[in-house]
């Protein structure tokens, strides 16, 4: 464990919130009496006790969606007010990290904050502000020189326009790019929202961009791929209008408000994912804060899907999996599939080649795919990753 050095109440403002006009739960089990949380008379002290660290940042500079600075502690207020997690998630609040002088300089502190977080073994939840702030999750995974697999939940692909305009909608230029990056896939985007340009380079790069409609259709075939994200980043403009009408640019269409709360569970129960991020919405356009309800209740299935984590790998204890071995014909290969006796869950044996490059001797998938390799038809995932590593 790498201890901290840095004074963590130089870097953000205390938790200063309005006290709701009603609530609907027991005062005494609530979040908001369950966790830890900075204000100006609780100032940051120890952190080593905490699973999960909650961190404003109410930065907008790079987005047009200007007032989702004010996003924070509208989401905050909303999540204090439902029942508590499990006494064994230890959560504190940090408050709203102090912006830079410049946007670039607070993609750097994040980067900083997030190093010194995931080194102590506290998992950081960003709740922005804008979807640019994703590159300063990249920076700290950098840092680390860790592989990173970054998975964003959007309707749209933020890559589109001059690679030397750095906004919330072009921020994925420089993360694509980057040397740390093992894989990418965005779920949930709309077609006419989508530049084919962009798509074609998802493709040629082996990353994967999943339509809404597909998304929407196979739910659970989302987990396998949150399941392996050591990055989440969500733009709230890929829930419809109807549930998350707090955005600039909210649409008809979209995941519905359930599905949401769906995804972030399954992402709660990654054992491999280190940061999860909230961005863009906007308070000014919302209704009867409606998003922000929605963008807390998530947080509620994402921190509940946390503390009920199984932490497995088939490598772990091949005892409490079974191994099945499928005969491709076709490509004359043997899949290797191996299923958890205790959760259900899947995972399918990359080539040997894969090893080499650094790629996970496993991915996880799903039921599906084994069922597809069954039938002699090659899986996706599998496919994708012998194409890009071979």
């Amino acid at each position: 464990m790498i201890m901290t050095t840095m004074n963590l109440n130089d870097y953000f403002r205390p938790v200063s919130i309005e006290k709701p006009d009603h609530s609907f739960l027991n005062q005494e089990n609530t979040v908001g009496r369950n966790i830890t949380i900075h204000t100006p008379n609780n100032p940051i002290g120890d952190i080593t006790p905490y699973n999960i660290a909650i961190l404003g940042i109410p930065e907008e500079r790079n987005s047009p969606n200007k007032g989702s600075a004010k996003a924070p502690d509208r989401i905050r207020g909303k999540l204090y007010q439902l029942y508590r997690f499990p006494p064994k998630v230890k959560l504190i609040d940090l408050g709203n990290l102090i912006p830079g002088t410049s946007p670039q300089d607070t993609y750097f502190g994040i980067s900083d904050l997030l190093f010194e977080l995931i080194n102590q073994n506290i998992f950081p939840i960003l709740l922005g502000g804008s979807q640019d702030l994703t590159y300063g999750a990249y920076l700290a995974g950098e840092k680390m020189k860790k592989p990173m697999n970054l998975v964003t939940i959007d309707s749209r692909i933020d890559l589109s326009g001059r690679e030397d305009e750095f906004t919330s909608q072009t921020y994925l230029h420089k993360i694509l790019t980057g040397s740390y990056l093992q894989d990418y896939t965005n779920i949930g985007h709309q077609i006419y929202f989508s530049d084919q340009d962009d798509l074609d380079f998802l493709k040629k790069s082996f990353f994967n961009a999943i339509r809404l409609g597909i998304a929407r259709s196979a739910i659970s075939e989302m987990e396998p791929i949150l399941r392996d994200a050591t990055m989440i980043s969500l733009d709230i403009c890929s829930i419809r209008q109807s549930d998350a009408p707090g955005h600039f640019s909210a649409t008809p269409n979209g995941f519905y408000g359930e599905e949401m709360c769906k995804l972030s569970m399954y992402a709660g129960l990654s054992d491999r994912l280190s940061v999860l991020g909230i961005f863009e919405v906007n308070p000014d356009y919302d209704i009867n804060d409606q998003t922000s309800h929605l963008s807390a209740q998530s947080l509620w299935y994402f921190i509940d899907g946390f503390a009920n984590k199984k932490t497995e790998q088939p490598r772990d204890n091949t005892r409490e999996f079974r191994e099945y071995i499928v005969h491709l014909n076709e490509i004359d290969q043997d899949l290797v599939f191996y299923k958890s006796i205790q959760t259900n869950r899947w995972w399918i044996k990359t080539p040997s080649l894969k090893q080499q490059s650094g790629f996970p001797e496993f991915i996880s998938c799903s039921y599906e795919d084994y069922q597809k390799a069954s039938n002699q038809e090659i899986p996706d995932r599998w496919w994708k990753a012998y194409q890009k590593f071979n």
